[in-house]
C-alpha cells in the first residue's frame, strides 16, 4: 500500500538530474514492497562503497523530475519520475551508486569548499565597483561588479562539476566491487542526452560554463571507457531482481498516473503482474471495486503467498468500506512479512474502522509494534492515538498525537500535546519522559524558527 507523507525537510543538495516540466511535489511516498525492493537493490552497491546497508536510506518522492540527490546525512532521494523513466534495475543501480559517490566523498559537507571562494570573488568585486563609482566612474563600477558575479558563478560550478566527475568515478568502483554491470548506468546516461536533446539543449561555451554537471556526452565517453573493461560489464542482469522493479515501476505508475493513462499502458491484455498491479490500482481509484479485487485475485492465482498482493487486496476492501472483510487478507499479510511495520499499520487501521471495541486491544498490540520498529510513520501515531483514546487512556492519546505532530514539524501542537501528557503520566515513566523529550524538541526548533525570522 502507498501512502503520501508530508516531507519536514528542506532539500537541497547534488543532483543526478536533467530538468523537464513537471508539477514539484514535497511528499514522500511509502510503500512496503518498494522500501523492501530499494534495500535488496542497492545493499551491493552499499556495501561495495564502504558503508552499512542498515545504515543508509533510499527515499521515494512525490515528483515528476527524472532526479536523485543526496541533502546530507546517509539518505538518497529517488524520484517517481526516475523510476519511471528507468527500464531496470541496473540502471536505478547505476544512479544509487553515483549517489553514493556523493555521501562517501562528503560532498555536501564540503560545498562550502566551493562557496567560499565564490563568496570573496563577490565580495571583492562589490568592494572595487564601490570605490569605482565613489571615483566618478559608475558605469565602470556597474561593470566590475557584474564580471565578479560572473567570475564567482563559474568558480562554484567548477566546483560543482568537479564533485559529480568525482561522484561518477566513485559510481564505477562501487559497481565493479559489486559484481554489478556498468550498462544500466550507461543506458541512463543516454537517456538523460536524449531528454536535453528532446527539450532543445545545446551544447556550447555558455551552456558548459552555466551547467552545475559536466556535460552528459562527456560523461558517458569517459564512464563507457572505463566500464567496458570491467569484468562485470558482460554479466547477466539479476531477473529476479528485475522482475520486482517491473512490478514496483507498474504499482507506482498506477498509483500517481491518471487512471485513462494507466489503462492505456497496461491494456487488459497483458496479464502479468505488473500489468494486474498496474489496473487494480486504476480500477480502485474509479471507485470499481470489483474490478480492482479481480486484478489482485489475479495475482494470488499466480502466487498465493504474495504478501503485497494481499496487503493491496486488503487496502481495496478498507477503502471501499469493507474493513470487516480487509481484515483476513491484510493478518495474513502481516504474518508474511513477519510484522512490516507499515503493512502492521494498515492492519491497525483496519481494525479500529471495524468500529467493533473486542478489535480494539488487536489493534493496540499491533500498533504498538509498528511504531517501535518504526517510528518516523506520523499515521501510526495517529491511530496509535485513536485506539488509547477509545480505550480512555487520554494520556497516552496525547503522547501518541504528540509524536506525529512532531513528525509533521506541527511545532506548536506537539509541544502542547506533549505538555498534557507529561502532566498526566506517571512521573518518571518511559512515557513522561518521552513526553518531556518531545516537549523539550519542540521549544528548541521553534526558539530557532524564531531566531532566523
Amino acid at each position: 500500500m502507498i501512502e503520501k507523507f508530508t516531507l519536514g525537510l528542506v532539500l537541497a543538495g547534488v543532483a543526478l538530474t536533467v530538468s523537464v516540466p513537471s508539477a514539484r511535489a514535497q511528499e514522500v511516498l511509502r510503500d512496503a514492497e518498494t522500501e523492501s525492493f530499494f534495500h535488496d537493490l542497492a545493499a551491493p552497491v552499499v556495501t561495495a562503497a564502504g558503508l552499512d546497508p542498515r545504515n543508509v536510506d533510499l527515499i521515494l518522492l512525490n515528483d515528476g523530475e527524472i532526479n536523485a540527490f543526496v541533502a546530507g546525512g546517509q539518505a538518497i532521494y529517488i524520484n517517481s519520475g526516475l523510476i519511471n523513466a528507468a527500464d531496470s534495475a541496473e540502471e536505478v543501480q547505476g544512479v544509487v551508486a553515483h549517489e553514493l559517490g556523493h555521501i562517501v566523498g562528503g560532498h555536501i559537507i564540503r560545498s562550502g569548499e566551493g562557496a567560499r571562494p565564490a563568496t570573496a570573488i563577490t565580495l571583492l568585486s562589490l568592494l572595487l565597483g564601490a570605490a569605482a563609482a565613489a571615483a566618478g566612474a559608475p558605469e565602470a563600477g556597474m561593470g566590475i561588479f557584474t564580471a565578479g558575479q560572473q567570475a564567482a558563478m563559474g568558480k562554484y560550478l567548477a566546483f560543482s562539476r568537479a564533485q559529480e566527475a568525482t561522484a561518477d568515478a566513485a559510481s564505477v568502483t562501487f559497481l565493479s566491487t559489486a559484481g554489478i554491470s556498468g550498462r544500466g548506468s550507461i543506458n541512463f546516461f543516454k537517456k538523460l542526452e536524449n531528454y536535453e536533446y528532446r527539450y532543445g539543449f545545446k551544447r556550447n561555451a555558455d551552456a558548459e560554463f552555466y551547467s552545475s554537471h559536466p556535460m552528459t556526452a562527456d560523461r558517458l565517453t569517459t564512464l563507457s571507457d572505463a566500464f567496458v573493461q570491467d569484468p562485470a560489464w558482460t554479466r547477466p542482469a539479476d531477473p529476479a531482481l528485475q522482475a520486482r522493479f517491473l512490478r514496483i515501476k507498474a504499482k507506482l505508475a498506477g498509483y500517481l498516473a491518471d487512471p485513462e493513462a494507466t489503462l492505456i499502458a497496461y491494456p487488459e491484455t497483458l496479464t502479468d503482474v505488473p500489468a494486474h498491479y498496474a489496473r487494480a490500482y486504476a480500477y480502485h481509484k474509479q471507485a470499481l471495486m470489483d474490478k480492482a479485487l479481480a486484478e489482485t485475485e489475479a495475482i494470488l492465482a499466480i502466487t498465493p503467498e504474495d504478501a503485497y498482493a494481499l496487503e493491496l487486496k486488503g487496502q481495496v476492501l478498507l477503502e471501499s468500506g469493507r474493513p470487516q472483510d480487509a481484515l483476513e487478507p491484510l493478518r495474513r499479510a502481516v504474518a508474511l512479512t513477519r510484522n512490516q511495520p507499515l503493512i502492521a499499520t494498515t492492519f491497525g487501521h483496519a481494525l479500529i474502522a471495524t468500529e467493533d471495541p473486542a478489535n480494539f486491544a488487536e489493534a493496540q498490540r499491533v500498533l504498538k509494534a509498528a511504531v517501535a520498529r518504526d517510528h518516523d510513520n506520523p499515521f501510526a501515531w495517529y491511530e496509535l492515538g485513536t485506539v488509547y483514546e477509545a480505550a480512555g487512556d487520554t494520556p497516552r492519546a496525547r503522547l501518541a498525537s504528540a509524536e506525529q505532530q512532531l513528525l509533521q514539524l506541527r511545532l506548536p501542537e506537539a509541544l502542547r500535546s506533549a505538555e498534557a501528557a507529561q502532566s498526566a503520566l506517571p512521573k518518571d515513566s518511559p512515557d513522561w519522559l518521552r513526553a518531556q523529550d518531545i516537549a523539550m524538541s519542540a521549544r528548541a526548533m521553534l526558539e530557532r524558527s524564531r531566531k532566523r525570522r
